[in-house]
């Protein structure tokens, strides 16, 4: 009697003991859950200052920071409505005569315009010119170490559409090919706007294994130590493909996994199937990381895939995989840090700023919202950071604006989700 009594506090001291070790567990895991460090940013609702001459932006539809700390965007001036080019010489509306200004606002911008960190309005070009192909629809800019400033495009213009992307848009006709794209090419212009190059002719795409035309590149980036051009190809092409940056030469391709790309359809994305062993349209970035690893933006598979410059697959990630239509994964931009410790990723569908752990591609933590008011999105697309580790981001679709987000440290993650960043001082 006495022997089961003893087992039995024995028994219940065991209980008691593994609780409370549960417990303290459980604690300890919440503290370092609350312990994990993330960069920190607010918005700067006051960032950039209004733009001269009654000028409007449209879909902005990319950004980059260069050597400056000047931060460059590109939109589409054909993206804007009757209503919002009233001052416009040549307004698209039917009955509007040609050459008559209607209202002292407003007239579109030109397409690639130039910021200083102040935002100022310090630079402005772009647009049809003499001696190269400006895309329909304009789509990514790039600023190298040199200062060049490349452009990529992904239009297909219908009949009865001219090079601005203006006028009726005509049926397709049976003298335009099914999966015909006009920007089949990208361009190198000076900071001032002086043509030096193009890669690709409109319209002579051959499919994800032509080696002298793309077809809708959505982003490029430069690596300095080997003038190499890589391509995100894109809207058309199932592919990433690399080019000399002096010459245009052709040096290599691939597709997801390192594949020799395949441009078979593959479907709608579907989140219940096995990983597409092709990328889907678009792909959307590809931005190498200062220890030579590249990271391709697979939007539609909600994934980021990582290579080495030869091709070479190492990991992937996927992101929000219940993530339809547009998908999650629109653009990445590196911390500044110089490991590049975080990767800030995108997400035009969900409307957020992902912060992710560059190493495990784990998200750490995230901002935004949709809307329309300072640090919220609609259709955030491209994304990138200046030398002091603030972030810019653009918009398309109506969203139409460029926002900065203010760094603010390495701080303590306390929300997975930090909804709109607003300044604390405000």
């Amino acid at each position: 009697m006495k022997r089961r009594r003893s087992l039995g506090v024995l028994w219940l001291g065991l209980v008691i003991v593994l609780g409370i070790a549960s417990i303290l567990v459980e604690k300890r895991a919440s503290v370092e859950a609350a312990g994990m460090q993330a960069p920190r940013f607010e918005v700067d609702p006051l960032w950039p200052k209004p733009l001269p001459n009654h000028w409007v932006i449209g879909n902005a539809i990319g950004v980059a920071v260069d050597g400056q700390d000047h931060i460059w965007i590109i939109h589409r001036q054909a993206s804007l409505e009757a209503m919002e080019e009233y001052a416009a010489p040549n307004p698209p509306g039917p009955k509007r005569q040609a050459g008559v200004v209607e209202a002292e606002c407003c007239a579109p911008a030109p397409p690639v315009l130039e910021f200083d960190q102040e935002g100022n309005l310090i630079g402005s070009w772009g647009g049809p010119g003499e001696g190269y192909d400006w895309p329909e629809t304009n789509h990514g800019v790039f600023v190298d170490y040199k200062g060049n400033v490349w452009i990529g495009g992904n239009g297909r213009p219908r009949p009865g559409q001219n090079a601005a992307g203006r006028g009726a848009a005509a049926p397709e006709s049976q003298n335009t090919p099914p999966g015909y794209y006009n920007d089949n090419m990208v361009l190198k212009f000076t900071q001032s706007g002086k043509f030096l190059m193009q890669i690709g002719k409109p319209g002579q795409s051959k499919g994800s294994n032509d080696l002298e035309n793309l077809k809708g590149p959505a982003k490029l980036y430069v690596d300095p130590k080997t003038d190499e051009l890589y391509v995100a190809d894109g809207y058309g092409n199932h592919r990433v493909i690399v080019f000399d940056a002096n010459t245009g030469k052709y040096k290599r391709h691939w597709g997801a996994y390192g594949h020799k790309p395949d441009d078979t359809p593959l479907g709608r994305y579907n989140p219940n199937d096995p990983p597409a062993q092709q990328f889907r349209n678009p792909v959307h970035c590809a931005q190498l990381a200062n220890d030579g690893l590249l990271y391709v933006c697979d939007r539609v598979n909600d994934r980021i895939q990582v290579f080495r410059p030869d091709g070479t697959f190492v990991k992937e990630q996927i992101l929000y995989k219940n993530t339809l239509g547009d998908g999650s994964v629109w653009d990445i931009a590196f911390s500044k840090d110089p490991q590049q410790k975080y990767i800030y990723l995108a997400d035009g569908s969900n409307e957020k700023i992902h912060v992710l752990d560059r190493d495990s591609l784990q998200v750490l933590t995230s901002f935004g919202d949709g809307g329309r008011q300072p640090g919220q999105f609609y259709a955030v697309h491209s994304i990138a950071t200046d030398a002091k580790g603030n972030i810019y981001t653009t918009e398309t679709y109506r969203g139409q604006r460029v926002q900065k987000f203010v760094y603010r440290g390495i701080g303590t993650v306390t929300k997975q989700d930090q909804g709109v960043v607003w300044p604390k001082h405000s």
